[in-house]
Order: structure tokens, then C-alpha cells, then sequence
């Protein structure tokens, strides 16, 4: 039964993306790490992990646990995060644990989530947009000198 629910979840997430697209690292319940994952673009962790984890998206299932820092830039949190944890967009799940400062843009908390740090908003930096209008090349014209002599 295992084995065709890894096989549906697998196949759903690729009918859901582009042909070009990763499938997403899986570290299933029972698997536990000592060491970084750096880089990947969805890692989905129910094992655990005892390392820091850079990523695009992380998401922390409900029997998952990383002891450690995570960076991403979605974080969505239904297991256990002892550690800091630094992404654009954070959601802690009804249920989840979550030891440690969370630095986000937008961060969305369920009730029932247990939180025992910071939540820490980070204020977007402003985008600097060159001005759309063309500037008009400065024509000289040829100066008069306006003299008595006719």
C-alpha cells in the first residue's frame, strides 16, 4: 500500500508541473540524516534530519523533524523545526512545533501550532524601476548674438 501511495504522489506531481520539471526529494518516515541538503527545488521530508537545508520549497510533514537551519523561499511546516528557519513565505500547520526565530516576508500560523521563538518580518526591499519615458536628445540650437552692428 506504501508503494502505490509513493507512486500516486509521485505521478500527481508530475501531471501538476511541465515536462522539464523535477519531481521532488522525498525522505520518507524512517529515514534519519546527519548532514546538509543544499539546493533542490521541492524537498518533502517525513524522516529526520539532523543538518541545515537549503532549498526552494521545504515542506516538513506531520511526522517529520529537522534539527537545524532551514532556508527556502516557501517553508510549510505540519512536523517538528528545532532550529532557525529563513524563507520568503512560511506556513505552520494545526499540530506543528516549530523551537527557534523565523525570519519571513508573509507567514501564516493555524491554530493549535506551537511556536516558542521570534517571528521575525523581514520589510521587502524596494524595487528600483527605471523610468519608462525616453529622454529626448537635447537639440543645440545656434546661438544669436544679438549685436548693433546691421
Amino acid at each position: 500500500m506504501k508503494k502505490f501511495r509513493r507512486m500516486l504522489y509521485l505521478k500527481i506531481a508530475r501531471m501538476g508541473r511541465s515536462s522539464n520539471a523535477t519531481v521532488p526529494s522525498i525522505i520518507s518516515f524512517g529515514t534519519k540524516i546527519k548532514g546538509n541538503i543544499l539546493g533542490g527545488d521541492v524537498i518533502h521530508i517525513d524522516g529526520r534530519l539532523e543538518g541545515n537545508v537549503v532549498c526552494e520549497e521545504l515542506i516538513i510533514g506531520v511526522k517529520g523533524q529537522i534539527v537545524g537551519q532551514v532556508k527556502a523561499k516557501s517553508l510549510s511546516l505540519y512536523g517538528t523545526l528545532q532550529g532557525s528557519a529563513e524563507a520568503e513565505n512560511v506556513f505552520i500547520a494545526s499540530g506543528a512545533h516549530l523551537t527557534g526565530d523565523a525570519v519571513h516576508k508573509s507567514i501564516a500560523i493555524e491554530p493549535g501550532a506551537y511556536i516558542e521563538g521570534r517571528c521575525i518580518r523581514v520589510q521587502p526591499r524596494p524595487e528600483i524601476k527605471p523610468e519608462l519615458k525616453e529622454v529626448s536628445k537635447k537639440t543645440e540650437l545656434p546661438l544669436k548674438i544679438a549685436s548693433g552692428d546691421k
